[in-house]
């Protein structure tokens, strides 16, 4: 069974996906214990075979995430500064590295960090009263927890230079503009759709969503006509899998296949 081992970071499975709340009154902060609670949290879902989806969301109907609690850097003490950078790397980077599809539903303000882990996730929901900024140059600090490269990667450098050199703060119409939102939902009804979401992941082979999302975030760094054979290499060996067997039969048998998710 799925457990946090933070009060600030729950989490609870429904069917095959693990919704992943951040509850941290009364902005859904960041900090030490709910950073490494979500590092071990990714990691235990890849380790449970049923756990093919996970969906975040912020605890109340303000705050998706405030994102780190600027207490901890007042003091300017640079031992802190690199413990949590460092924490905020390896939380965000597990996230986006999670084996199967991860979605984000914004349920409110996500800055800073908080915006840094919806953009570590594979999909984000976004709800209509949402507002949406990477500040941090603001306040004299910069994104430290993929912000610089996700949000470019995302919605191109133009508008990652407005966000995070110009301090723009954007709604959910124009995340959706700009290819920061995948879909823009009513207040209240983010986890539902991201939920809903998640149930077609279920739907489909675990290995071979977990081979294409491999593959498609190799573009980010990779050589295109390199991952031409990688995309090969790695459809052949979905067929040690058998899911690959099932998947096939069961469209051949006209019915339903039945993943054992290996």
């Amino acid at each position: 069974m799925l457990t946090s081992s933070s009060e600030k970071l729950k989490v609870r499975v429904e069917g095959n996906t693990a919704v992943v709340t951040i509850d941290n009154p009364p902005a859904n902060t960041w900090d030490e214990d709910n950073l490494t609670a979500l590092e071990k949290l990714v990691a235990d879902c890849n380790g449970d075979k049923q756990i093919y989806a996970l969906v975040i969301t912020g605890a109340g109907d303000k705050f998706f995430s405030a994102g780190a609690d600027l207490n901890l850097f007042a003091d300017g003490d640079k031992g802190v500064a690199g413990q949590m950078s460092d924490l905020f790397g390896r939380a965000f980077e597990a996230l986006s590295k999670f084996r199967g599809v991860s979605i984000a539903a914004v349920n409110g303000f996500a800055m800073g960090g908080g915006l840094e882990c919806a953009l570590a996730c594979d999909i984000r929901i976004v709800e209509t009263q949402s507002k949406l900024a990477l500040p941090e140059a603001t306040v004299g600090l910069l994104p430290c927890g993929g912000g610089t490269q996700n949000l470019a990667w995302l919605v191109g450098e133009g508008w990652a230079k407005r966000m995070i050199l110009c301090g723009e703060r954007i709604d959910a119409v124009t995340a959706e503009k700009i290819g920061l939102a995948e879909e823009v939902v009513g207040s209240g009804e983010a986890l539902d759709r991201a939920l809903a979401l998640a149930g077609n992941v279920g739907r489909q082979s675990p290995p071979a969503v977990a081979a294409c999302k491999a593959l498609i975030q190799e573009a980010r760094g990779g050589n295109i006509d390199a991952a031409y054979s990688v995309e090969r290499a790695a459809f052949v060996d979905l067929f040690d899998t058998k899911d690959q067997a099932e998947g096939v039969n069961a469209f051949l048998e006209k019915r339903s296949p039945e993943w054992v998710n290996g």
